[in-house]
């Protein structure tokens, strides 16, 4: 029975955006540049930093 429903299961829904629908990410605008790199490089930093107050603290 599981074989049969299958297919049916395995479709993506109505009016849902397909994965092949993105578009690559343009560094051109400044909120793109912002987001997934400034913003991603201060996390790791901060990360960073957090990981070796806690450890001096130990």
């Amino acid at each position: 029975m599981l074989n049969e429903l299958y297919p049916f299961l395995i479709q993506l829904p109505i009016g849902i955006r397909n994965p092949d629908d993105n578009n690559p990410v343009d560094f051109t605008k400044p909120f793109n540049v912002i987001v997934y790199i400034i913003l991603l490089v201060e996390v790791i930093i901060l990360y960073i930093l957090w990981k070796k107050q806690k450890k001096d603290k130990n």
